[in-house]
């Protein structure tokens, strides 16, 4: 019995580079807006949300083209593969963004986490604050921001895919 095999490749490349797309779009929207130093839960929920959408939309187009068959495992490495190229994308535009669009988008962070301490604790002494900023710095490089939000979209695509894959699943028959 010859069966055809859908691409996940195809699937993917085009479903995580359209995310990828949306992801950006979002972030251009936020910064036009001015308010991408706080990211408003408006657009973390947004952009989750657009993240969804896409992976179930992109398992639909693999069972589709996979005569209706869906397995679980399948729809993992499917789901994975979109948000590993829509993480990838996200993450060259977020290092584009801060190392060169906005350069100082860093320090405008250091300065709201600084005001953030003060806030949530008056009593903080200046060793502790400057300990707390120091590790804050660390983390706020352009290529441990932009590896940060792969693995975040990878784990986010993890879950989606996972339930996704567990609703849709449709198995082969075997004879």
């Amino acid at each position: 019995m010859d069966t055809q095999k859908a691409s996940v490749k195809k699937i993917a490349l085009n479903y995580g580079l359209l995310l990828g797309l949306a992801s950006i779009l979002l972030s251009v929207v936020t910064y036009v807006m001015g308010v991408h130093l706080e990211r408003p839960w408006w657009a973390s929920l947004l952009g989750i949300g657009i993240m969804v959408l896409f992976i179930i939309y992109g398992l639909k187009a693999f069972k589709s083209e996979n005569e209706g068959f869906l397995s679980l495992g399948e729809a993992i490495k499917v789901g994975l593969a979109i948000s590993l190229i829509a993480g990838i994308v996200s993450a060259v535009y977020n290092y584009v963004f801060v190392s060169f669009i906005e350069p100082d988008f860093v320090n405008q962070i250091m300065e709201m986490t600084q005001q953030n301490m003060i806030e949530q604790n008056p009593e903080m002494t200046e060793e502790q604050m400057e300990m707390g900023l120091s590790i804050s710095r660390k983390m706020m490089t352009p290529g441990i921001m932009s590896a940060m939000a792969v693995i975040f979209t990878l784990f986010i695509g993890f879950i989606v895919s996972l339930i996704s894959g567990l609703v849709m699943k449709q198995n082969r028959p075997e004879y």
